[in-house]
């Protein structure tokens, strides 16, 4: 993942995220998984600066790394991907509702989120390079 620029800040910000369908029911079969790779699209067309780099659809699960700007709480993304794709599911896949028994659900509340950043080695050799760059500078004296 490349560095972002925006109006005013520059970032890198990748996250893994998963969730999983209601108790684990294994309802994303070859039809929803080929509406649910149409969806993300235009889900994401409502959220600028959001950006799916790679995704795996399972039975009864869904990994995304997404590039999230940080002017977007991660949370609030999240739930406006689960929250509709799973209005569009039910709409267009009637069965949901005799499988969730009438309840007006696709996805277990919860969800996963980590980081996709630079390994700790890696920022570990920037921070004490960074410190060998700021040697020999000007020194500051108080007056």
């Amino acid at each position: 993942m490349e560095i972002r620029l925006s109006g005013h800040s520059t970032y890198r910000t990748g996250y893994h995220i998963v969730w999983i369908s209601k108790y684990r029911r294994r309802i994303l079969n070859l039809g929803l998984r080929g509406y649910l790779r149409k969806l993300f699209p235009k889900v994401l067309n409502g959220l600028p600066s959001c950006e799916m780099i790679k995704y795996n659809i399972q039975i009864d699960y869904i990994h995304i790394a997404m590039i999230i700007s940080p002017s977007y709480k991660i949370s609030e993304v999240i739930g406006k991907i689960k929250y509709q794709t799973a209005s569009h599911l039910r709409k267009k896949f009637s069965w949901l509702s005799m499988a969730y028994w009438k309840e007006n659900i696709v996805w277990s509340p919860g969800y996963f989120v980590t980081t996709i950043g630079l390994d700790e080695k890696s920022i570990l050799e920037y921070v004490k390079w960074q410190k060998t760059q700021d040697l020999g500078q000007a020194k500051l004296e108080l007056v």
